[in-house]
């Protein structure tokens, strides 16, 4: 196991019923640390450039819509191969197919209100964080 680093965002559905401390939680609890963390809003031309690796798929403008419609919680976890325990953790895309105990299944609304985003590669992820934060902000 290698110690790496992963993008999570805390979607508006989530940050708007006010659940951030407890999909935080979840992530500590599975030995995942926040090293660096922010609540932004961002504009859909953000939302555009960050989700263009989908920009061909039948949700990517919905999903732009969806990501600028609130404020978010962009973060950085840090733990032994956190990409995948990240996504461990927050389980399926859809909800009603996440395993029981994962975010997406106790706080996702639906397959596009499902609370959290995460990077899915290594190489992802450090595109990803680097697109919200600078070096300096990575404290860890």
């Amino acid at each position: 196991m290698s110690e790496q680093k992963t993008l999570s965002i805390i979607k508006p559905d989530a940050t708007a019923r006010n659940i951030t401390g407890s999909i935080n939680a979840r992530f500590e609890q599975a030995g995942l640390r926040i090293i660096a963390q922010k609540r932004i809003s961002i504009s859909k031309e953000q939302a555009e450039k960050f989700y263009e690796i989908h920009q061909d798929k039948a949700f990517y403008d919905s999903l732009c819509e969806y990501m600028s419609s609130g404020p978010i919680v962009v973060q950085v976890l840090l733990g032994n191969d956190a990409v995948a325990k990240n996504r461990e953790i927050m389980g399926a895309t859809n909800p009603a197919n996440a395993a029981i105990g994962t975010i997406r299944r106790d706080f996702g609304e639906s397959i596009e209100h499902n609370a959290v985003h995460g990077s899915d590669s290594e190489e992802n992820a450090a595109t990803e964080i680097a697109f919200f934060f600078s070096g300096i902000e990575l404290v860890g």
